[in-house]
């Protein structure tokens, strides 16, 4: 089974690209006006981070956002394929800055957000990074998709780790020196184990291990900015480099994270992942000891 889904997307993704962004255009039309996907999450979202815009400002916003949305679907399909030529033509990054650091003997982290295209930073990372680029990642529920993304994850040399199974695994592979790749927006599984601040004026909970890990192993910490020049253009920008945060205090990283992630998303609304429920968790005062803005 397996091999035929391969075979099938394979010579799918072998369709020129105009081709795929017009199936684009049209998964874009019945997944925002006909089929309606999660609007309410999106416009609720954007009501949150931008409650001094206008109803028709949020709309167009979000129009924009499920058309990013389709065509990272496609483009990532497309990477079944893609030359290296191809995929150089439509992303770039300049990790010049990063290499020096690695070639210091320091570890990295990547700090990014749900922005797209991810998938094709990661394959320009581990591309170009001079040590193991490590991709922790969540698996999905169907055994042949989730197959299938792994490969496409690791063809360049990604080592992937399940969410589930990095902790087990987290001793072996930080043990010499690596980079690695976190969506550090990530809503945490449990909210009482969490840092807890202001995300656009509400409080959400932030996952603690980037935070915690990149001091006691006194690694450096890239902030990546993804941006979406047009259709068919990435860059990705490594924002803010920190290169040692070992004097850094409990969540303070975060809070650096935070502020970049926020004006990030305001740079380009349209390209953060609306369609997730970032503030799914309600603050209450059980909470209180673990705000890290106050």
């Amino acid at each position: 089974m397996y091999q035929l889904i391969y075979g099938v997307l394979y010579i799918f993704s072998c369709l020129p690209m105009f081709l795929l962004y017009g199936l684009s255009d049209l998964c874009h039309f019945i997944l925002y006006r006909v089929v309606r996907y999660r609007i309410d999450v999106v416009m609720n979202n954007l009501a949150i981070a931008f409650p001094e815009k206008t109803i028709k400002e949020r709309k167009k916003i979000a129009a924009d956002f499920y058309r990013n949305l389709t065509d990272t679907f496609f483009e990532t399909i497309k990477l079944l394929s893609i030359s290296d030529k191809q995929l150089h033509k439509m992303a770039e990054i300049d990790l010049s800055e990063v290499i020096k650091i690695a070639k210091k003997g320091k570890s990295i982290q990547f700090h990014a957000g749900h922005q797209f295209n991810w998938e094709f930073a990661n394959l320009l990372i581990a591309e170009k990074m001079p040590i193991p680029f490590i991709g922790v990642y969540k698996k999905i529920s169907n055994k042949y998709f989730d197959r299938l993304f792994f490969e496409l994850r690791s063809k360049k040399g990604t080592v992937l780790v399940a969410t589930h199974e990095f902790r087990n695994r987290m001793h072996q592979l930080l043990a010499s020196q690596y980079s690695i790749g976190l969506a550090a927006d990530q809503n945490p599984g449990n909210p009482h184990q969490a840092y807890w601040c202001n995300f656009f004026g509400k409080p959400v909970p932030f996952v603690t291990g980037p935070d915690k890990s990149s001091r006691k192993n006194k690694t450096a910490v890239v902030f990546l900015k993804l941006i979406k020049q047009s259709r068919r253009k990435y860059l990705y920008t490594p924002a803010l480099i920190i290169e040692d945060t070992s004097n850094l205090k409990q969540g303070e990283l975060t809070l650096m994270y935070r502020d970049f992630l926020e004006a990030t998303i305001k740079e380009h609304p349209d390209n953060y992942l609306w369609s997730h429920r970032r503030w799914r968790w309600e603050f209450r005062e059980e909470f209180a000891a673990q705000r890290i803005d106050v």
